[in-house]
């Protein structure tokens, strides 16, 4: 699971840096072909089927248990505020000291404070984003988190049906009545199904769903090979088209690495770097922007009009500064936190 959520960051990378790598080579009048062989936003996708199994993994010690719902909220406050916080604070200073870096205007007190209590809102160019645009992706996930603390209130074998049924109706209701204000028409868009998904997979896992080697394989194979194919397509036609294609590939891929036997044996260095890599993988997604956004700033001036070199050095340096910043902000940082909203959680949290 650990190396789906390093794969699953590394295609958002993918799609940042040949983005920029564009706009890089469009200023020296050269051309610049991007390598779509897969829907590379089809990352976040991943990382929403990954959340919903994750979630009901790592809360199985909080099912029918009083104060449940506290629990997990504290926990994923310390786990996604933090980094967040830290990063919209960074961006709000690039704004404010060199806006000419960057594809948006000043943003006003109610976009920023809406950004900071991941509340859905229009950014100045337009879209429902906050103000570090990246944070849409957060604002699912902490609606998800809402749904999935009430859920917990109830008695545990009707938390997940409740949750589940609670996302049904708020795209039910988005999908039948057309326009809604915000935030229910952005919290009704069919990708919120995804977490479901993810929580009907950790479910078959429980119930003791284990899959063979060779048939994790071809499941995995053929969501790549739906990705593949939908990556041919135009996924803006309709809300649906991204989640039926990507979210479909996104189940299979977690179904194969979600419902494997136990692992008897120690993994292999390989897998064991990218397991790393997935552990940072909130920090890659968090801080990858800022280190596309400098090099091609830098390799601007210094007239450096090499669109490929700069794709590869702008993924190796993301991958570097998330692993630094998982290390040494994120991990305490979160910790600090649990700390701070439940002392006697933290102690026992299981990964998540």
């Amino acid at each position: 699971m650990q190396v789906l959520r390093a794969l699953a960051a590394f295609m958002v990378a993918i799609h940042h840096a040949q983005w920029d790598a564009s706009l890089l080579a469009e200023r020296f009048g050269l051309g610049f072909v991007r390598n779509d062989m897969l829907p590379w936003m089809a990352g976040v996708d991943i990382f929403f089927v990954v959340s919903g199994f994750i979630m009901v993994h790592a809360s199985a010690d909080l099912f029918g248990r009083p104060g449940a719902w506290r629990a997990f909220l504290s926990r994923r406050i310390a786990r996604i505020v933090p980094l967040y916080w830290a990063a919209t604070t960074l961006f709000l200073l690039v704004v404010f000291t060199a806006p000419a870096a960057l594809n948006s205007g000043r943003p006003d007190l109610g976009q920023i404070l809406a950004s900071y209590l991941f509340w859905p809102t229009v950014s100045t160019q337009g879209l429902v984003q906050p103000v570090y645009s990246l944070g849409w992706t957060l604002n699912y996930e902490m609606l998800f988190y809402a749904l999935f603390s009430l859920g917990l209130l109830l008695p545990g074998r009707w938390t997940l049906p409740a949750v589940t049924v609670a996302l049904v109706l708020l795209v039910g209701a988005a999908d039948l009545a057309g326009a809604l204000p915000l935030p229910l028409g952005f919290w009704g868009q069919p990708i919120v199904l995804e977490f479901a998904a993810g929580m009907g997979i950790a479910v078959l896992r429980r119930r003791g769903l284990r899959l063979g080697t060779a048939m994790r394989i071809a499941i995995a194979l053929a969501g790549l090979a739906v990705l593949a194919v939908a990556a041919r397509f135009d996924m803006s036609a309709s809300a649906w088209a991204g989640p039926l294609w990507h979210g479909s590939a996104a189940v299979l891929l977690v179904l194969a690495a979600g419902c494997g036997a136990r692992r008897e044996r120690p993994a292999s260095a390989p897998v064991r770097a990218l397991a790393a890599v997935g552990d940072a993988s909130y920090a890659l997604y968090l801080v990858h922007p800022f280190v596309i956004r400098a090099l091609r700033q830098a390799m601007s001036m210094a007239g450096l009009a090499m669109p490929l070199l700069f794709v590869a050095l702008a993924l190796a340096g993301a991958l570097v500064a998330a692993l630094l910043v998982h290390r040494f902000f994120e991990k305490p940082a979160t910790r600090a936190m649990r700390r701070l909203l439940a002392p006697r959680v933290a102690s026992t949290s299981p990964k998540a």
